[in-house]
């Protein structure tokens, strides 16, 4: 239940800004609060991990104010919030170790080697800095841009910008790996 749950919750949070921009126009926005609503379920139910319920709470929280405002701008923060929310998962790999990464990478070789510890570090930070500058984007195209923008951003733009970062990262990997 947990997995399926898990996968929803990143599916429905692909296709979200899509969904918002295309019910915007057809729908107040308090009755779009149920896609996040939705979203923010998948979290809670898909999740062990305490910093993926706080983001569901958050999520509940852009689903009250969305309701109480009728106004589509909460709805626009989710992504601002999703990153936020990787942010605060990858930079605590950096203040209490290991990172993200040197857990992945130990999936693949158990026994990383320490000089390929500095390696997956540096890639954390890289994650770190792009979650700082796509949240930031996030935030600017909710308050600033058009709908238009907004979703063609944060539901096409920032994906392709994340493969970008992981075929780089990929890439450049096998020099470092041992």
């Amino acid at each position: 239940m947990r997995r399926a749950a898990t996968a929803l919750a990143w599916l429905a949070t692909l296709f979200y800004p899509s969904a918002i921009w295309l019910g915007l126009v057809r729908f107040e926005p308090r009755w779009l609060a149920s896609v996040l609503l939705v979203v923010a379920a998948l979290r809670a139910i898909g999740s062990r991990e305490p910093v993926w319920r706080f983001a569901a709470i958050g999520a509940l929280a852009l689903v009250v104010a969305t309701f109480a405002l009728n106004d589509g701008l909460p709805l626009k923060l989710y992504p601002v919030l999703v990153n936020a929310t990787l942010l605060a998962v990858f930079a605590f790999g950096l203040w209490k170790p290991p990172t993200v990464i040197e857990r992945i990478a130990r999936v693949r070789h158990p026994d990383l080697p320490a000089d390929g510890v500095p390696w997956v570090t540096g890639v954390t930070k890289v994650w770190c800095a792009f979650f700082v500058l796509n949240g930031g984007i996030a935030l600017w195209t909710a308050l600033r841009a058009s709908d238009a923008v907004w979703a063609l951003y944060n539901g096409a733009i920032a994906y392709v910008l994340i493969g970008a970062l992981l075929a780089g990262e990929w890439l450049l990997r096998p020099r470092h790996d041992h």
